[in-house]
């Protein structure tokens, strides 16, 4: 059966918006590198504009779905309500971000400097979901859902496309799961070409390892200190019957593992990442996922959104 986004609607995704986005960098480490004997290549997707991939996703919304005059609306952990207010901004759309209050003020901050306007409320992302949903059936306001919608997963699909163009080669890459927009967008793109793709999630917030383990999208609790970018309860249907098909399996790491993963990006090339964009690499430095000999890994280093203090805590 064919997954509901294919590989051709993420290249169309890809020249839509390509004159909005970054083509962001891979930075391809020599063989050691990580306590691996292969070669392993890091695609550098914190260097997107707004700090995390979820720009492609909001322009290619913006740009595919018609914008009543009152503007969009979002729920955000952060990152996805500052790449909405980015997006919107760029296009001149009015937006509207709901955010819970476990939400980085690094974020928060990124998305007023984006010109909208933020209403702060809840414990975790499922309130803020639920606010954002009253405002919109109130106001007629599009909603851009953090990740599951059709445009949003072709637009974080298209992620794979440059990286396969970058790194030639890849039999492997480890991708970090939140609500799961991003890796079923990028298992999309992959399926069929022979590159296995592995999710990673924090021990304390594993929705999509939870619903691939019960056979179904199931609620689970949240505790992580990367709940405030993959802190989602649910991944919902779309993205589970993508990953269901596309996605090898998802390896689990514990917090103080996330953290390692951000002393060893800081301590080694300067790169200030926050938890959620770190736990991608945290699965290759704890040994979650142990490649093969000689195997060629890729990892996605998703955001860089980091509250500056608290990664000095971490260090």
């Amino acid at each position: 059966m064919p997954l509901p986004v294919s590989r051709d609607d993420i290249r169309a995704a890809h020249e839509r918006i390509r004159p909005h986005i970054r083509r962001t960098p891979v930075f391809s480490l020599p063989h050691g590198a990580f306590g691996h004997d292969g070669p392993v290549s890091l695609k550098l997707e914190f260097l997107q504009h707004a700090g995390s991939f979820k720009p492609r996703g909001a322009f290619n919304t913006l740009l595919t779905q018609p914008v009543p005059r009152v503007g969009v609306a979002a729920a955000s952990g952060g990152n996805h309500g500052a790449a909405v207010a980015y997006a919107a901004r760029q296009l001149g759309i009015p937006a509207r971000i709901f955010v819970p209050e476990i939400s980085s003020p690094a974020k928060v901050e990124a998305i007023r400097r984006f010109g909208a306007d933020v209403v702060i409320g809840g414990q975790r992302y499922a309130d803020a979901l639920a606010a954002c949903d009253t405002y919109v059936s109130e106001t007629g306001a599009l909603s851009i859902h953090a990740y599951d919608s059709l445009p949003t997963l072709q637009g974080q699909g298209t992620v794979a496309l440059e990286w396969e163009e970058d790194a030639r080669g890849l039999d492997t890459v480890l991708v970090a799961v939140g609500g799961g927009g991003l890796i079923a967008g990028i298992a999309s793109a992959w399926a069929g070409q022979g590159i296995k793709v592995v999710g990673v999630e924090p021990e304390g917030s594993r929705a999509l390892h939870a619903s691939l383990e019960a056979g179904r999208p199931v609620d689970v609790t949240v505790e992580s200190i990367a709940a405030d970018s993959l802190g989602a309860r649910n991944t919902g249907e779309l993205v589970f019957s993508i990953a269901r098909a596309a996605v090898d399996h998802v390896a689990l790491v514990k917090d103080a593992a996330i953290r390692e993963a951000q002393r060893t990006l800081w301590r080694d090339w300067r790169i200030a990442s926050e938890p959620g964009g770190a736990t991608a690499l945290a699965a290759l430095l704890s040994q979650a996922y142990r490649p093969q000999k000689g195997e060629r890994v890729g990892v996605l280093l998703c955001g860089a959104n980091v509250e500056l203090s608290r990664l000095a805590d971490i260090l």
